[in-house]
């Protein structure tokens, strides 16, 4: 996965990601043109596929909505990179099928910096900078529920 990099910092919340007034939409699609509106006014219009989320301690915090997971996955950014995930959030964005890592060297990371990341082995070299990070590795059974889609298509395809 190769994408440029969307800072933000700690404790970014379920709210910041989607706007509570914008939870009547349901698709994927509807909710990424609302992304971080009230936070990064200029993210949903900017975001490219494949853009990279980098971020600090306790991603995802607060409500345990799925729309925050939803919306990511609807913008088609390529991954989320933080130190930590808020419990509830980590699970309903793999469920989601939004890849994730955590990385404790985010702060060497910058608005900007191309990363290419392998997350078979949670390997994350910026190509900005010429610096290599390891994030936590996922297990290939997560994995396979991201490459699926999501917890839904990964089950239809092992039950099929």
């Amino acid at each position: 996965m190769k994408g440029n990099v969307w800072k933000f910092g700690d404790d970014v919340d379920t709210d910041a990601v989607i706007p509570g007034r914008y939870l009547v939409l349901n698709t994927p699609e509807e909710l990424a043109h609302h992304i971080f509106e009230g936070v990064r006014p200029d993210f949903a219009g900017n975001v490219k596929k494949n853009d990279m989320i980098v971020a600090g301690n306790n991603f995802g915090c607060g409500s345990s909505r799925e729309h925050a997971p939803i919306a990511l996955k609807g913008t088609e950014i390529s991954c989320v990179i933080a130190k930590s995930f808020a419990r509830i959030f980590f699970r309903n964005a793999i469920n989601i099928g939004v890849a994730l890592l955590e990385c404790p060297d985010t702060d060497r990371i910058d608005e900007g910096d191309e990363l290419d990341i392998d997350l078979a082995n949670g390997t994350i070299n910026n190509i900005t900078k010429g610096e290599t990070y390891q994030a936590n590795p996922l297990p290939e059974f997560v994995r396979g529920i991201m490459d699926a889609g999501g917890l839904i298509e990964y089950t239809r395809k092992l039950i099929a």
